[in-house]
């Protein structure tokens, strides 16, 4: 099983009990750190926020089978009290369990069911090449994602495609998706840009990052850019728990070179992936 399949068969199993990252990161045998990205990649979804809602599905059922008493249903639920147990419940579903367990039926609402691995690991994957970079800057435009929002990453390129060439300071033709600011529940900041000689003139809504010198794992991804979270998945859930490689705390990176084509999405990239050294 890799980290996920183990992440989804423990909070599964546990999810009448108060688990915390810490605890699923343990199953899993890998870091808290790992185990949100493995996730992430695998699924769509940060790892609490699938527990969530997996757990208010489940009282979504009891409610409208007839619970008598709601505040138990919050407490088996993981809520301390009926207040918390119903906005947490607006905020999945649009409405209140009051009124679910009024109506006696789910029908109408958008119920997480247990994921089901499916097979989109990549069969081989091609083997890493090890680089330790130098330090540079990169410009360009960010924007805050959530494991199940990142599908808006494409749109943040298109609008940052007009400054390419146009930036002050830009080196070069290399673009940049520099994943940063990671935390627990799946957030992260992503930065569509460029490197820059340095960080003055810049427009003053761009985002700034400094990447260190670090070793990094490089992979290859030389199908179209659609397809990249195949590559992603295989490298979170299959290379990296065989690797023996532990993650380190960098950036971590998408490099689009000159062959790589914005407007059709062929060309390939690499995908760099920080390791302690």
């Amino acid at each position: 099983m890799n980290p996920t399949e183990k992440a989804l068969w423990f909070v599964e199993s546990h999810l009448p009990d108060a688990i915390s990252l810490d605890d699923v990161a343990a199953s899993s045998g890998v870091s808290r750190f790992h185990v949100t990205r493995a996730f992430g990649a695998a699924t769509g979804r940060s790892v609490m926020g699938y527990m969530r809602a997996r757990r208010l599905s489940e009282a979504a059922r009891k409610l409208a089978g007839g619970a008598r008493d709601i505040l138990s249903v919050a407490l088996d639920a993981g809520y301390g009290s009926h207040e918390a147990f119903t906005r947490a419940f607006r905020d999945q579903f649009g409405t209140t369990p009051e009124l679910v367990r009024a109506g006696g039926s789910t029908q109408n609402l958008d119920l997480v069911e247990p994921i089901l691995m499916d097979s989109s690991l990549l069969t081989t994957l091609e083997p890493p090449r090890f680089e330790t970079s130098r330090p540079f800057l990169i410009a360009g435009l960010g924007e805050r994602y959530s494991c199940e929002s990142s599908a808006g990453i494409p749109t943040q390129w298109q609008r940052f495609g007009p400054y390419i060439g146009n930036i002050p300071g830009q080196i070069g033709n290399v673009a940049y998706g520099v994943c940063v600011n990671g935390d627990d529940v799946g957030n992260f900041d992503y930065v569509a840009g460029v490197e820059v000689a340095d960080f003055s003139d810049l427009p003053k809504d761009f985002c700034r990052v400094r990447v260190p010198a670090q070793k990094y794992a490089v992979f290859a991804h030389r199908e179209h850019i659609s397809t990249i979270r195949r590559t992603v998945n295989t490298i979170w859930n299959k290379w990296l728990p065989a690797s023996g490689h532990e993650i380190a705390d960098a950036p971590e990176f998408e490099r689009y070179g000159p062959e790589f084509d914005a407007h059709s999405g062929n060309g390939g990239l690499e995908i760099w992936v920080p390791v302690k050294g």
